[in-house]
């Protein structure tokens, strides 16, 4: 671990990773940016393992901003907005269980660690689907400091580009009971093809009263208006030396609208700043600006009868 990630060439459509390297890499990113927002004054969540993770990974990059966090709406501005989006999905997975959902699946898990945080109702089965290498890390890293999960936990080594639906039905999930999906942040990673075929697994899979919840912080982030934030906000870095534009592709399909297509009743679609009044806050000016390029998207949606 914590070699140099390579981010230089361009995707391809069976290309592999780890957790530092290629698209691996952006979910250790962004776990430092949970790791930064749990420890600002009024976070939203606390996810206490996004730490761990940085720690074991030692990338230098991540470990040093860890240990001189920034203050400042610039600096803080990135764990801001993926504490919203954490809080999204935490709230969904909240509002699933209480309605009796008692099957999960996260889709391209990463370093998502819901399984441990959450308070989970009795008899729930969380499904993490992710690339073995990704697995793998996270569990000898968690298992290593002792953690437990807080429902039953189940891996699905599998690639989203594949057909994985017999991959989880040979892990025990039930299409015959609803279940709750998320798929959080892995849309701009895959091409407009793999995202059809994706919505037609997961409909395909759910049954009547399924819910589903869908969010990115950016469908492709623009290099040059991020360097254009950047100048005028110089406190803003939102990656260190990763080079997104080599590990997204530009999707035209509408997630919103391939959901409908496929059976979903869709409720109102929110961006971050939505989100983030809802959550009692006031978007700064660089939360606004980062937003107008990124494009968040926030969708769920309940599997009609």
């Amino acid at each position: 671990m914590g070699t140099t990630p390579e981010f230089g060439s361009l995707r391809s459509d069976d290309d592999q990773w780890d957790i530092v390297s290629s698209v691996g890499y952006t979910a250790l990113l962004v776990a430092g940016w949970r790791a930064l927002h749990a420890l600002s004054p009024r976070p939203l969540v606390r996810d206490e393992y996004a730490k761990v993770f940085i720690a074991a990974s030692r990338d230098p990059y991540l470990a040093g901003v860890l240990a001189n966090p920034g203050t400042s709406e610039d600096e803080t501005a990135f764990p801001r907005l993926y504490g919203v989006q954490t809080r999204f999905f935490d709230d969904f997975f909240a509002s699933a269980g209480d309605a009796g959902i008692r099957q999960a699946v996260i889709v391209a898990a990463g370093l998502d660690s819901r399984a441990y945080r959450l308070d989970w109702p009795d008899g729930t089965t969380v499904f993490e689907v992710d690339l073995p290498k990704v697995l793998e890390f996270k569990a000898r890293v968690l298992g290593e400091h002792g953690a437990a999960p807080r429902a039953r936990r189940v891996e699905v080594a599998a690639d989203l580009r594949t057909d994985w639906s017999r991959t989880l039905e040979a892990a025990g999930f039930d299409t015959e009971s609803p279940s709750a999906w998320s798929v959080e942040g892995v849309l701009p990673y895959l091409t407009d093809e793999a995202q059809a075929a994706l919505f037609t697994r997961i409909s395909g899979l759910s049954a009547p009263g399924s819910r589903i919840a869908i969010g990115a912080l950016g469908t492709r982030l623009d290099h040059d208006r991020l360097a254009a934030l950047e100048a005028d906000h110089p406190g803003v870095n939102m990656s260190g030396d990763v080079d997104f534009s080599a590990l997204t592709y530009e999707p035209t399909t509408d997630p919103a609208e391939s959901l409908a297509a496929h059976g979903w009743a869709v409720e109102p679609v929110r961006n971050t700043l939505e989100l983030q009044a809802g959550y009692g806050m006031t978007p700064p000016e660089v939360d606004v600006k980062i937003d107008g390029f990124m494009r968040s998207q926030y969708i769920t949606a309940i599997r009609s009868g």
